[in-house]
């Protein structure tokens, strides 16, 4: 609740057109620290801006609250929370080196850094993680942030076990040792749990999207989120604590479902599936997948601190031993932890990293087959069902834009348009654009006015595209560059005029903006945006050059979203 804040909102061309431009507009409500973080980092690594979502107030709240979070049972893991920590220590680390904090490319290759660092210290698995980061996380990961996150990672697991939270002395969290091998035919039983795992992933992905759009918009919900708290809370005491396997946290459940019972011990599992009558036992299993499901389904998305990761693994887990009581000569810990890699591959999506993450959670090399066939199987099944992740889903649901380049190309190519149907109406036009003269000076008074414009609209990542009086292009002003350069003090000097070539903004004036005509085919657009990072793109007349319009890329994902629907 202390990080609750309202964000811009971009409004629809139409709507801009149509306004005065003197009252803000005014977005949906956010809790900074609340969910997992990544789809918010996913998209401020894409090139858009959340204010404040990485601040130290922020960090606090997300640190504090993932700890009594996870301590209350509830169906969520601390690995989301962790990704958001890191990146917010990389964030504030970096903010004190000029390098990084003037420079919003560099400042993303350290998020991106950062960011694999947390779920290398959350699941110790320090070379899983930087693939993670590469495969879900990042868009943007040249090879100098590849071995700059292996070696933040490597630190992180450095520290990690000299701290030796766990007191095993080992950085392996889920160690076993199964002593038997599998047999071919046992790739059949890995090629159904991969069918299940998808599943799985396909219902939990949908059946949340619908949870967040239908319960969660009720007033008396989404005005007392605290209420959900306490429901989800109630609901879960209620049908985990009655099952043996799951009144433990996420990771104990893990550990336990994951043992093997080829020697004598004390397990309760163990003792269990030594009985004649495993009747009871197989209810306890099956009740426990069907009950992760729902609460897992409840759970994600409510305004806490809250990863998916440990809840899929758990429902796998529990899935996959349930697999292993029908298997005979092979211990069932093993389709357990081959049902976990399933059923998280089908939640998140996740391939390469995934099959590394698995591998480092247990220390079983020989078992990376097993988990290749069931990861790639459950995100094929789980594609067919719904081709969006539980990241891609979370960031629809929260409204953050998001430009996925290959999806965005096959939404065009089906259209047919061309550039210029995103030329901004005649009054944005006017409000973004400067007319510079011949000087290229301009008074402090008029770039003040233009800000505030900017600011009324919400238009955090625009700017000003700086013309001639035939309306030729001349340059390009963001507004964080305006911004700071109009509020602080020394900068620019009132009553004087601003010289935009030499004098104290020429350094924040970009001078060759990325140009595009205004009949080029809109593959193209999508191709500039998603390949070469940019945040504007100008639009030209193609027989004579002059400006007509700019697009940045939350107008280009408004645009892409209006085409979906």
């Amino acid at each position: 609740m202390t990080t609750k804040t309202n964000l811009p909102a971009v409004e629809h061309p139409q709507e801009a057109s149509s306004r005065d431009g003197k009252k803000p507009v005014v977005g949906k409500s956010m809790y900074m620290s609340s969910g997992s973080g990544i789809p918010e980092i996913k998209t401020i690594l894409s090139g858009f801006v959340i204010p404040h979502f990485l601040d130290f107030k922020v960090l606090v709240a997300k640190a504090v609250g993932s700890t009594f979070a996870v301590a209350t049972g509830m169906c969520l893991g601390k690995e989301g929370p962790f990704v958001h920590i890191s990146t917010s220590v990389g964030y504030l680390v970096a903010k004190q080196f000029p390098k990084y904090e003037e420079n919003g490319r560099k400042m993303r290759e350290m998020l991106s850094v950062a960011c694999s660092s947390g779920l290398s210290v959350a699941f110790r698995a320090p070379i899983g993680r930087v693939l993670f980061s590469y495969e879900e996380i990042s868009t943007y990961f040249p090879r100098k942030v590849l071995w700059r996150a292996f070696l933040c990672s490597l630190f992180a697991a450095v520290v990690l076990k000299a701290l030796n939270p766990t007191g095993t002395g080992k950085l392996v969290l889920f160690e076993t040792n199964y002593g038997v091998n599998y047999e071919p035919i046992h790739y059949l039983v890995f090629i159904f749990l991969g069918v299940a795992g998808g599943l799985f992933g396909g219902v939990f992905c949908q059946a949340n999207f619908l949870w967040s759009k239908t319960f969660r918009k009720y007033s008396i919900i989404s005005n007392h989120p605290v209420l959900e708290l306490v429901l989800v809370v109630f609901v879960t005491a209620l049908l985990q604590y009655p099952n043996p396997l799951t009144r433990e946290p996420g990771d104990i459940t893990i550990k336990q479902l994951l043992v093997s019972c080829e020697k004598p011990g004390g397990s309760w599992i163990c003792i269990q599936e030594a009985l004649e009558d495993k009747s009871r036992y197989y209810g306890w299993l099956f009740y426990g997948t069907t009950v992760k499901l729902i609460l897992t389904i409840a759970t994600f998305g409510c305004k806490v601190p809250s990863g998916i990761i440990i809840p899929a693994l758990d429902a796998g887990a529990l899935f996959g031993r349930l697999v292993g009581q029908l298997v005979p000569g092979i211990s069932p810990g093993i389709f357990a932890m081959v049902g976990a890699a399933a059923f998280l591959a089908g939640i998140s999506r996740m391939t390469v990293s995934l099959a590394v993450i698995m591998f480092e959670l247990t220390g079983e090399v020989d078992y990376i087959p097993p988990f290749m066939i069931a990861i790639l199987v459950a995100k094929w099944v789980a594609d067919g069902l719904s081709s969006e992740g539980v990241y891609d889903l979370a960031q629809t649901v929260l409204g953050h834009p998001f430009l996925d380049g290959d999806h965005a190309l096959k939404i065009v190519r089906n259209e047919g348009s061309s550039v210029e149907e995103l030329i901004p109406p005649t009054q944005t036009m006017r409000e973004i654009t400067v007319d510079v003269g011949s000087e290229c000076k301009v008074s402090k008074s008029l770039l003040a006015t233009k800000l505030a414009q900017l600011k009324a609209r919400g238009l955090m990542d625009a700017g000003l595209v700086l013309v001639d009086s035939n309306n030729y292009l001349h340059g390009y002003l963001a507004e964080g560059e305006l911004d700071f350069a109009i509020h602080e003090p020394g900068i620019l000097k009132d009553g004087e005029l601003v010289d935009l070539l030499f004098g104290p903004l020429s350094a924040f004036v970009d001078r060759t903006p990325m140009t595009i005509s205004a009949k080029a085919p809109m593959e193209y657009a999508v191709e500039m945006f998603a390949r070469l990072g940019l945040r504007h793109l100008i639009i030209t007349d193609e027989t004579n050059g002059k400006v007509l319009g700019v697009i940045i890329k939350k107008r280009l994902v408004l645009y892409l979203e209006g085409l979906k629907h």
